[in-house]
């Protein structure tokens, strides 16, 4: 039986979630990170994209969430997305992220990046020239370069997507042997400067190789699978998290094309990534918070005018689609929205980005409470995701934040 939506007051009142974005656990809509210290300590600044979906600036910024080291954030506008502030173009002529302000000097390429946070704040554990993380570092870059052989090559031709995948699978092996010579879940005895090297790239892969070629990379290699488990065991690498959702869609842009393969199960996962259930993908294995239904409110609630506003609906038609979706989310009472709305609903559903716009579980909880919603007035899609570039994520339209 189908109940009225709870009006935008009913629905403010059951939302009092506020993290502390300046002291507390890492978070992507920081924009001042203090760790209990003054404001006057900050000597760092830290430019990085709106969206966190930049892998280099992922990086950096884990680094500094690691070390807690005081610092300030900017967020620029990537390429692929919309416009780069001409504000940023004055300080990077380049535009190229990331990039660093140290004691007001300007440093970009995220190794160099690292290095100077090192010789002025000290390693990770062990430092990238350090003996140890050297040969990780190397092991990395063959990792990135036989990911990209598979993932942004067409895979028409069959003996060639297979090659691919065998020189791919093979590296693996010797990152699962690299794994396999420690006995906690780390690249070194304890988590280092390797691991958050490795970071950024392995979480895309998981995700794209998940999407494109039916490989799941966390399930398929115990070692690996060990090391994503003690990664979000880190409050800080949570905080930094994306999803296969966000990634799977984000990436073509970034990388040239990403090619899907006929295998079977590719097209399993395809509709599991875009349609759900979300809850149970191997992009997170972590306990789902308890909050995670109330983060997803509150960030909505936060954003709400510009997020009707980008709908294709239009800000009048959606509001009420809208709060139908929302009380589900948060009273499990299915509401029956307006005729037609199936198509906002899913715009929004296919929107989310995480760690943009909330953490992994509150974006699989709004996701399924917009699909679930939408399944009650039709089956169309929303607008087509980009391919080529992600305009309709331009931070000037879409909850900018």
């Amino acid at each position: 039986m189908s109940v009225s939506p709870l009006s935008w007051p009913e629905l403010e009142a059951l939302s009092s979630f506020e993290p502390d974005l300046v002291n507390g656990p890492t978070n992507a809509q920081a924009r001042l990170r203090l760790f209990g210290q003054n404001e006057a300590d900050v000597r760092v600044t830290l430019y990085r994209d709106n969206h966190a979906w930049c892998p280099y600036c992922q990086k950096v910024w884990l680094w500094l969430e690691e070390k807690r080291v005081p610092y300030r954030i900017e967020k620029v506008t990537m390429f692929c997305y919309g416009t780069k502030e001409d504000w940023y173009k004055k300080i990077v002529p380049s535009g190229m992220l990331p990039a660093l302000a140290l004691d007001g000097q300007i440093i970009t390429e995220s190794d160099d990046v690292l290095m100077a946070l090192e010789n002025t704040f000290g390693p990770v554990q062990h430092g990238m020239q350090a003996p140890s993380v050297l040969p990780l570092r190397q092991l990395e870059r063959l990792l990135f370069r036989a990911w990209c052989g598979w993932l942004c090559q067409p895979a028409g031709w069959f003996r060639q997507e297979a090659s691919n995948r065998a020189q791919f699978v093979s590296v693996v092996e010797q990152v699962e042997a690299a794994l396999g010579a420690t006995s906690g879940p780390y690249f070194l005895a304890e988590f280092s400067t390797a691991d958050i090297i490795f970071t950024p790239y392995v979480e895309r892969m998981n995700a794209s190789l998940f999407y494109y070629k039916g490989y799941s990379l966390r399930e398929e290699n115990p070692r690996l699978s060990d090391w994503f488990d003690g990664m979000e065991s880190r409050a800080t690498y949570r905080g930094t998290q994306s999803d296969f959702h966000t990634h799977a869609h984000d990436l073509p842009p970034q990388m040239g094309g990403c090619y899907e393969n006929d295998d079977p199960q590719t097209a399993i996962n395809q509709r599991r990534v875009d349609s759900g259930p979300w809850l149970g993908l191997p992009d997170v294995a972590y306990l789902e918070p308890e909050s995670a239904r109330e983060e997803a409110l509150a960030r909505v609630l936060k954003h709400r005018e510009n997020i009707m506003r980008a709908n294709p609906l239009g800000a009048d038609s959606f509001g009420e689609a809208l709060r139908c979706g929302l009380t589900l989310l948060m009273t499990g009472e299915v509401c029956q929205p307006p005729a037609g709305s199936d198509v906002g609903l899913r715009y929004l559903r296919d929107r989310i980005n995480v760690p943009r716009d909330m953490s992994i579980y509150a974006a699989k909880r709004l996701r399924a409470a917009l699909e679930t919603t939408a399944v009650l007035v039709g089956d169309r899609p929303g607008p087509a995701i980009p391919v080529r570039h992600r305009r309709d994520q331009n931070p000037l339209d879409f909850a900018r934040v």
